[in-house]
């Protein structure tokens, strides 16, 4: 039978009925946009959602939003974590690995578009800390939890944005830099890269365990990770009316597919995206260089103290 991912796209989503009663599903980046949308699908369907945020009164929020949505059968539960502070991303792991003996799904959702060139305190490029290194701590940091959950899932928010990534200098590529806001694209384009590098190099990884891993483009949406972009917010609202700039829920279908769809529950190491045209592009050349992958994966284990 042929696979649903045989190109870089998706079957429509259609009314999937999975029902997720009993499943602890871990996500970051729900209390708005393509994140919160993901949450609102998987607790209609009975999910046990933990909610991973750096913003504690936002998550708790979301968390009472969410527990009234039809479905719910519990108030998601929250930890709080800084995706771009790697000692808040131990503490979040910690805490996770503490409540949870296993995980159904973790979702890395969070992701930051900085439009000006920042510095965390761990003395990295905010965006490839917070989109790339923070992620990759809190999945191996979870990883013990995925397994012993199999089959479980693992599924990452990316971007077509990658495909203005290049191929990032492996001794540099978390290192501060300057840039305005042209500049950010190239920078925000790369850290999606990585999400997709990852992605492959872990689904290798996993191979034999039950856990899958896969990540997605949501397309252009009208999130908070758009509105951010303070310069752009008066032709993003604008296009925000129009067909191109997705709405959230509209966005997160491909994530809630990789999350619940049967019909996927042994595919593994693939970027799907549901932005016309775009799936019948053929895929960036170091996606097919599984020596650089591998080599991103000993340096970004090194720079996060693994």
């Amino acid at each position: 039978m042929p696979s649903p991912l045989d190109r870089e796209g998706l079957i429509p989503m259609g009314n999937n009925d999975t029902d997720l009663t009993g499943k602890r599903i871990v996500i970051t980046g729900a209390t708005n946009g393509i994140g919160k949308e993901i949450a609102r699908a998987l607790i209609r369907r009975g999910a046990n959602l933990t909610l991973v945020a750096r913003n504690e009164s936002k998550a708790a929020a979301t968390a009472e939003e969410l527990h009234r949505e039809q479905g719910a059968t519990s108030v998601p539960d929250i930890v709080t974590g800084d995706l771009a502070d790697l000692a808040s991303v131990r503490r979040a792991g910690e805490e996770i690995r503490t409540r949870y003996p296993s995980i159904d799904v973790l979702i890395n959702n969070a992701g930051i578009h900085a439009l000006f060139s920042r510095t965390t305190v761990d003395g990295f490029e905010s965006m490839a800390a917070t989109n790339h290194l923070g992620p990759f701590l809190l999945t191996n940091l979870l990883l013990d939890q995925l397994i012993a959950a199999a089959p479980s899932r693992i599924v990452i928010t990316a971007s077509e944005a990658h495909r203005n990534g290049g191929r990032p200098d492996l001794d540099h590529f978390a290192e501060p830099r300057t840039f305005g806001p042209v500049g950010s694209f190239r920078s925000y384009g790369q850290s999606k890269l990585l999400n997709i590098l990852f992605t492959q190099e872990l689904a290798r990884r996993l191979d034999g365990t039950g856990v899958t891993v896969n990540c997605f483009c949501p397309g252009a949406n009208a999130t908070g990770l758009i509105s951010d972009a303070r310069l752009f917010a008066v032709p993003m609202k604008a296009l925000a009316r129009t067909r191109i700039i997705r709405r959230p829920e509209v966005g997160a279908r491909a994530g809630i597919d990789l999350t619940i769809d049967p019909k996927l529950e042994t595919t593994t190491g693939q970027f799907v995206t549901s932005t016309p045209g775009l799936n019948l592009l053929p895929p960036v050349a170091i996606r097919r260089d599984t020596d650089y992958q591998e080599r991103l994966w000993l340096r970004s284990a090194e720079l996060v103290g693994l």
